[in-house]
Order: C-alpha cells, then structure tokens, then sequence
C-alpha cells in the first residue's frame, strides 16, 4: 500500500488515541455501523483533504465501513497528528498522506497523491483537492460525481468559482448545516483556538487584552472563551450588523489600527487576507501575540514582519519573535497557520462527532442524488440535518417535546386571532 507518514512506529499510540476519540462520537459510531451493513459507498473512490486527526481517522473508518476506497491527505501543513497517520495505515488500512510540518512541494505532492486516485467523491477542508483538480489536473474530472466541503473558506472558494462559472460538479456544503456551524464553529473552534494559545505560549489569559477579528461564529466562539477565562475582549469587524451584535453580547468593537495599541493575544477568524496589516504593526504594543484560526496562514502579513524584523528567534516550539527596528516584540504563533489545530489538537471529539456525521451522510446523499444535482454549492438536506441532531440528543440522554394535534392545526391555520 503506497502511503506517506512520518513514522509507522507511532501507529500504536495513534490508534489508542483513536479508539479514545471515537468514544465522544457515538452518532458517527451510529452511522459506521449502519454502513459496515448496507454498504452505501461500495466500490467507490473517495479522496479527502481533511486534518489529519482523530476525530477524522473515525470519519475514515465509517467511509470505510460503507465500503469506500480511501485516499486521505492534510488540509493543512500544520494539522496533521503523525500518530494517527501513521495509525491509518497500519491499523485500518487507509491510504494517508500526512506529515506535521511538510514543506510546500511535499503538501502539494500529496493533494496530487490524492487526485492520483481518481476519485468519484472529493470532501475537502479548504477546498485545495478541487482547486488543484480544476486549475491543475481537469483530467480527474471526468469519474468525479460529486463532492463535499467542510469549512467556511472552502466554501466561500466554491461560490466564487460557481459565480464564474468554473465549478464542474456538485458539491455540498456540510459547513452550512446547522449541526456543523453552529457547534462545530462556535464551540469547537472557540475552545480549540483558546486552547493552542495556551499550549504554545502558557500565558495567563484573565487580565489580558484578547482581540479577536471577525465576529462569525468561530469569532464567536473564541470571544466567548477568552471572555469566560477572564480576558477583555476586543472585537474588529466590517459588518455593521454583526458589529452591532458583538458590543450587545458584551465586548468593545474598534478599529483594528486601535485595537492594536492595545492587544495581548490577537487571534484572526475571517477567512480574508492580510487581516493583520502594515498599519496594525505599526501600532501595535510591545510583547504582542499573534494567530490565526481562520484556516489559510495570509490572514497575517507575515512577509511585512520577515523584512521588517532585525531579528527573528523561536522561542518555544511554533512560537516566533520578532524583533522589530524600535526593539518592539512580535510574537507568531504557528506560521499564521490554524492555531488550533498547529499548537493543540483541533475540535473536540464530541463536537466533531455532528460535523462528521455530516460528512458521512453527505456523501452517502451524493452519491444517491449526483445524477440529478447540476455542478455548484448545496446545503446538506434538512432532514440530514435535523436527523443529527435528534441523534445527537439521544445519545446525550435528553428528551424534547412534541406539539399536540391542536398545536400543530393551531400553528397551520390562520381563522384564529386575538380572543
């Protein structure tokens, strides 16, 4: 089997740390063995772009289940957990392409290691495989029935080629469900981020300033965080609307040129480049700490402190310095990459369980509605939707309520008013 990870001799503590992941994920539990009996992707070829993980390695081992033929690469350079590729291929059989720290040319060998597979099914995290199918290497094109999407940045990179007219085939955005972004995003990458903080740097957060950029759901989540372990948490936005949101849920809103003189610990989320600029730098207080959880590294002009800095150290691992003409202090965490995912260990596996559960399911909807489904971006089905989360409450242990016979007649009608 061709594969490529750093070291098959973590393959042991990569699965034990798998089997303990998978125990926080007993809706995906759920769907794995439904598939192992129907097989709903047998005989097919899935290529998946994912971090490399284990919360992803249970997604691998439930594809596999319904019967799918897996290649699986990093999504990220940073990402990637060599124990658990490493476990992939010795343990379960996968096909992985992962190394924690890879270069450039070797991330890109392994998208195209990826694609190699001719696949019928792609599900991206960023949308990297179907960019480089679409730019790079058409050819795959023509077995390729559909796909999905994991991530907002993925997905705001797919309407735009929808828009011009370049996407080829239909992908569905598992980003855009409910049960992935309203608990995946704000819950998952608001502790996660927080966390890898705190791993990179052991800083002390109650007492700091926390900027965080962009008030998405991921914003968010961080903001939430960082507030509930103490921090005065600033946020920068563009949109007013969601400006307005955040100074209603507690926090200040300024300009990032003024937050700047200010911040502690700065944490992008948007999505958008150069979020972190030539005029934040030129503010910004001594002893700063910058990242990024916003998926792609150029949310921080990262190229303004390499030719800016006199100086440049690492001061603990994934921890840079940058030491500025004036002897003011810049610290980078990560390279600009996900923090969350660089520094610590990525979403939680009980959130990541509805997240992948999308995925699941998305795919096996693919691959029963592909044929009828025109190339662009759809949102998972509702009932997919809705169905995870009644799973997901079943497995917690909570019960909901049900409407009467005359709620639901009340709630359809429109005869009765004001009595």
């Amino acid at each position: 089997m061709d594969y490529h990870v750093k070291d098959l001799a973590l393959a042991d503590a990569g699965k034990a740390r798998i089997e303990w992941a998978d125990q926080d994920m007993p809706v995906l539990e759920s769907i794995r063995e439904r598939f192992a009996v129907e097989k709903p992707l047998d005989g097919l070829r899935v290529s998946a772009c994912l971090h490399v993980t284990t919360e992803t390695a249970n997604l691998m081992r439930t594809l596999a289940a319904g019967g799918a033929d897996i290649v699986l690469c990093a999504s990220n350079p940073l990402s990637t957990q060599d124990d658990v590729a490493a476990a992939l291929v010795e343990h379960y059989g996968i096909r992985t392409y992962a190394i924690k720290g890879e270069d450039n040319d070797t991330y890109y060998s392994h998208i195209d290691a990826a694609i190699d597979h001719a696949p019928h099914i792609t599900m991206d995290d960023g949308a990297d495989v179907v960019g480089r199918i679409h730019a790079d290497r058409p050819e795959a094109l023509e077995g390729i029935i559909g796909g999905t999407e994991e991530t907002t940045t993925g997905v705001i990179r797919l309407k735009a080629m929808t828009a011009d007219g370049a996407l080829k085939y239909p992908i569905i955005s598992v980003n855009d469900a409910m049960t992935k972004h309203l608990f995946d995003n704000r819950y998952g990458t608001g502790q996660s981020t927080i966390d890898g903080v705190i791993r990179a740097t052991n800083r002390l957060i109650a007492g700091r300033t926390v900027v965080i950029s962009g008030y998405g759901w991921c914003g968010k989540g961080a903001a939430m965080r960082a507030k509930g372990l103490g921090a005065d948490v600033v946020v920068c936005e563009i949109d007013p609307l969601v400006a307005l949101e955040a100074v209603m849920d507690g926090f200040r809103v300024m300009p990032a040129v003024e937050a700047a003189k200010e911040c502690d610990i700065w944490i992008t989320v948007t999505g958008d480049i150069n979020v972190i600029d030539t005029p934040m730098y030129d503010t910004m207080k001594d002893g700063a700490i910058i990242c990024n959880s916003g998926h792609f590294n150029v949310e921080i002009n990262i190229a303004h402190l390499r030719e800016n800095a006199v100086s440049v150290r690492e001061v603990r691992p994934l921890v840079e310095e940058f030491t500025l003409a004036d002897g003011r202090k810049i610290y980078l965490l990560a390279d600009g990459r996900l923090v969350n995912l660089s520094c610590a260990e990525g979403h939680p596996a009980n959130v990541m369980d509805m997240s992948f559960a999308n995925q699941a399911l998305s795919a096996e909807y693919m691959v029963k509605n592909a044929a009828s489904l025109e190339p662009g971006v759809y949102p998972v089905p509702a009932d997919i939707d809705a169905g995870i989360a009644k799973l997901k409450l079943a497995t917690m242990g909570v019960t909901i309520d049900t409407l009467t016979e005359q709620q639901t007649k009340y709630l359809a009608s429109w005869q009765e008013g004001t009595v």
